[in-house]
């Protein structure tokens, strides 16, 4: 039996969730996990220790405040938050954002508390 190629969507799956600030699980490459999720509001300042984090939106905007400054992101566009760098995503409208990240990275790295949850695979 051959497995035929198909292409991820992310309309399609955006479609499939509509709780915010949850991650959910796409993909995989090598150690690394591709991840959608929808925000709205603002999330917890964290970092992430041992590891860079790519953030793109796919639609909506989305405004990463950094200690030093804040970098807002449209449909199309993306930062990398460097490793160990204290950050504090915030979308005033409902946004969706792809993620790539190393397996088992947490949603609020090293901040911890009721926020944290870990990334749902979606079919």
């Amino acid at each position: 039996m051959t497995n035929s190629p198909v292409a991820v969507n992310l309309a399609d799956k955006l479609s499939q969730f509509s709780d915010l600030w949850s991650q959910k699980k796409i993909a995989d490459v090598n150690d690394y996990e591709v991840k959608l999720a929808k925000l709205k509001g603002e999330f917890v300042w964290h970092t992430h220790e041992d590891t860079d984090e790519l953030i793109m939106v796919v639609s909506g905007r989305l405004t990463i405040q950094l200690r030093d400054g804040e970098v807002t992101l449209g449909p199309g566009e993306l930062y990398v938050v460097p490793q160990g760098v204290e950050h504090c995503p915030v979308a005033e409208e409902e946004t969706a954002i792809l993620l790539l990240e190393p397996v088992g990275t947490l949603n609020t790295g090293g901040a911890g508390g009721p926020r944290t949850k870990a990334p749902e695979p979606l079919a």
